[in-house]
């Protein structure tokens, strides 16, 4: 069950680590939805909660459910560890590092990492 909480007066929705897997646009907007409802800003995902062809860019999985977040206005933080993804794909590095220069969607260690991005 995700849960709603603030962040520095910014709400976010934080959902668990179990679950079913994003591996669609679909999911993106069922959780965007929520999101919605429970008046969040930000949406913060596990990074195990992606399915891995996610982190595989050629499949577009990343691309077509980050659109959805901005489509939406809605922050989106991947919380976790990605780095066998980013070891294994200079080309999924690259796009870590231009997300992270944003801000709209984040890929971040831990939660204090967001708590950090999101007080500036």
């Amino acid at each position: 069950m995700s849960t709603l909480t603030k962040i520095h007066d910014v709400p976010v929705l934080m959902c668990p680590a179990e679950g079913e897997l994003f591996g669609s646009e679909r999911d993106a907007l069922d959780c965007i939805g929520d999101a919605m409802y429970q008046g969040a800003q930000w949406v913060v995902v596990p990074a195990g909660r992606f399915d891995d062809t996610f982190f595989e860019l050629r499949t577009r999985l990343a691309g077509e459910i980050i659109q959805k977040f901005v489509n939406y206005r809605m922050g989106l933080a991947v919380i976790g560890d990605i780095s066998r993804h980013t070891e294994a794909s200079s080309a999924l590095r690259d796009f870590v590092r231009e997300c992270n220069g944003g801000r709209q969607t984040w890929f971040l260690g831990d939660v204090e990492e967001l708590r950090q991005r999101l007080s500036n």
